[in-house]
């Protein structure tokens, strides 16, 4: 759901989109921290938030992270 808000913030379209690995934070709602291959040995991190269920707000991308690789850690940013 959040790959296209991905695309526009950087210009581009990412053949492949895969998350690989993922945490959690809980606050007034969630952020997900997510590792995702975005082809070849090119990895992004990214930072989801889903607003509480009552509000009925889409998931939405608040930040990335480009140039990341397979074995980077996914850290809390």
């Amino acid at each position: 759901k959040v790959k296209p808000q991905l695309e526009e913030k950087e210009g581009k379209t990412f053949d492949v989109f895969t998350a690989v690995e993922f945490k959690t934070q809980v606050v007034a709602g969630t952020n997900y921290f997510i590792k995702v291959h975005v082809g070849n040995d090119e990895f992004m991190h990214l930072r989801v938030f889903r607003s509480l269920p009552h509000e009925n707000k889409p998931l939405s991308l608040h930040s990335y992270q480009s140039s990341k690789t397979k074995h980077d850690e996914l850290a809390y940013f």
